[in-house]
């Protein structure tokens, strides 16, 4: 820090006539500057780094709490300062990354991918179970070959194996997943959720709204014949034969229960198609939520099928039109990819707990109840409603009983040993990724970023990254960084705070000239 400006704060010559005396001395001393540095600093970090403000903000804030009278309020005063902040920290970031994976141990991951547009390509990928982004950076175009080498380059120096893949069914993101790096592509739920959707709600919204209208229109005529009858018999009338009103209310009662039983069918058939929908992602697990007992491939393609066909029921019954099959069709070829994805997690997971040379008792204690209690808890983590996840934790408890007795032979280990087995179960339960949900909230933060500003540069992108990874914390208080390298960096902020220099003095201001008047004459 310039020598000047520590004098200028020491001496006390940044403080307005208009400051009160006693703030004005607290801002004169040392702890008055180290608090002022930490309050303007966190004024930058929060409003344009978390909450995707601009510069001005800072700025007009500083204006309206009177601290403009110690710092200064100017645009390029506080631009240069947020200048400094981003640059301080994205190299805090890269340093910490780089000290972390050095001690860090080897792991195998899955990366969930996706592109965001600003509307330059920005392609993103994260490892879903810590949430550390691993990729975040524009490129010229979304090919195969630009996600290896860009995803190549950005994990360089990481002690990690990307055995998976989860994204949608893009063919550039298969063929990098599958061709370059050998993994596993694995299938996202949402898409093929949002494709039985497609093909079902719009249609099927379209036909219960028509039966809707068709009930109200029974029901008027219904309506309108009856109050024609009593019209009728309310006058005189000569000779003659009256009108047929009964036969009429007669057919309009028939049209309006065939327009009921019609009504009744489609909204029927819109409430199990959202049923069925719901009904792809409960099955499309490992595990049976219900028993916690292991549901193989086999099991799961018979459950799939029947949903499959009930879904095909439906679109026959409501005789949807051929754009909204074909959309079922897609979802429905799917289906081998999620038997494909349970597979491989079968076969993962065993080859991980026989490398563990564990005793065929314990073994199968580990295969059968440890890893689907670990799994459980994962969904149930994840559930919205509180009966599901009590229901899920209840499980889970039941699941892992047996293990806790003393008898057992997982209770006969060491310590160290029983906590290594259950690091290994919980990155077998891990394994599964049915979703690359993370990546699509990470790019809807961006897209709100990139609102505000209007362009987003490459430096404020990877200070963007880096406050994800490094500076954000989940309720257990861990940050993205602590869960994928398993140690706790520094905290971001407390090394911004030492690198970054102190907030500019404010300028002496000067006072508004006089208004000139345009229509008085001057004087002579």
């Amino acid at each position: 820090r310039p020598r000047s400006t520590l004098r200028a704060w020491a001496q006390a010559e940044v403080a307005s006539a208009e400051a009160p005396a006693a703030l004005a001395a607290f801002f004169a001393s040392v702890e008055g500057v180290q608090w002022l540095h930490r309050l303007v600093l966190a004024l930058q970090f929060v409003i344009t780094l978390r909450a995707g403000g601009g510069v001005r903000l800072v700025c007009e804030c500083l204006e309206l709490s009177g601290l403009s009278a110690f710092v200064g309020a100017s645009y390029g005063s506080q631009q240069g300062l947020n200048a400094a902040l981003e640059q301080a920290v994205v190299a805090i970031a890269a340093e910490q990354r780089t000290a972390l994976a050095e001690a860090m141990a080897p792991r195998a991951v899955t990366v969930c991918e996706d592109e965001t547009f600003h509307p330059a390509i920005c392609l993103v990928a994260l490892e879903p179970v810590s949430g550390f982004i691993l990729l975040e950076q524009y490129a010229a175009d979304r090919t195969a070959a630009t996600w290896t080498q860009a995803l190549s380059a950005a994990c360089a120096g990481l002690p990690i194996t990307i055995v998976q893949g989860t994204a949608d069914e893009a063919t550039a993101l298969r063929r990098h997943i599958e061709g370059d790096y050998a993994a596993h592509h694995s299938p996202d739920l949402f898409h093929l959720q949002h494709e039985v959707a497609k093909a079902t709600g719009l249609a099927l919204a379209r036909a219960a709204h028509a039966a809707d209208a068709a009930v109200a229109s029974a029901e008027a005529q219904l309506q309108q014949a009856r109050a024609a009858e009593q019209a009728y018999r309310a006058q005189r009338h000569g000779p003659g034969r009256p009108p047929a009103f009964a036969q009429r209310i007669r057919d309009a009662l028939a049209t309006l229960g065939r327009a009921s039983v019609a009504r009744n069918q489609a909204q029927a058939r819109r409430l199990e198609a959202r049923t069925l929908i719901r009904a792809l992602g409960e099955a499309y697990h490992p595990y049976d939520l219900e028993r916690a007992a292991a549901q193989p491939p086999e099991r799961l393609a018979a459950r799939l099928a029947g949903i499959w066909q009930q879904l095909e029921g439906i679109a026959r019954a409501a005789d949807l039109p051929a754009r909204a099959r074909a959309h079922l069709a897609k979802a429905q070829r799917l289906s081998t990819a999620l038997l494909a994805t349970v597979t491989f997690f079968f076969a993962t997971i065993e080859q991980r707990i026989e490398a563990l040379n564990l005793t065929p008792d314990i073994e199968q204690a580990v295969l059968g109840q440890l890893i689907p209690a670990l799994y459980i808890e994962r969904v149930a983590a994840r559930s919205t409603g509180a009966e599901a996840r009590t229901r899920l934790h209840a499980l889970r408890a039941r699941v892992l009983a047996p293990l806790l007795e003393p008898d057992h032979p997982m209770q006969a280990l060491d310590t160290d040993t029983r906590a290594h087995i259950e690091h290994v179960a919980g990155e077998c339960a891990d394994l599964l990724q049915r979703s690359s949900s993370a990546v699509e909230g990470r790019n809807g933060q961006l897209s709100l970023h990139h609102h505000g500003r209007h362009r987003l540069s490459d430096r404020k992108l990877a200070a963007l990254t880096a406050v994800h990874n490094f500076h954000i914390r989940r309720a257990d208080g861990t940050t993205a960084a602590e869960r994928l390298f398993a140690r706790a960096p520094p905290p971001l902020f407390e090394q911004v705070l030492a690198r970054v220099p102190l907030p500019p003095r404010p300028r002496r201001r000067r006072p508004p000239g006089p208004k000139v008047s345009y229509l008085t004459p001057l004087a002579a």
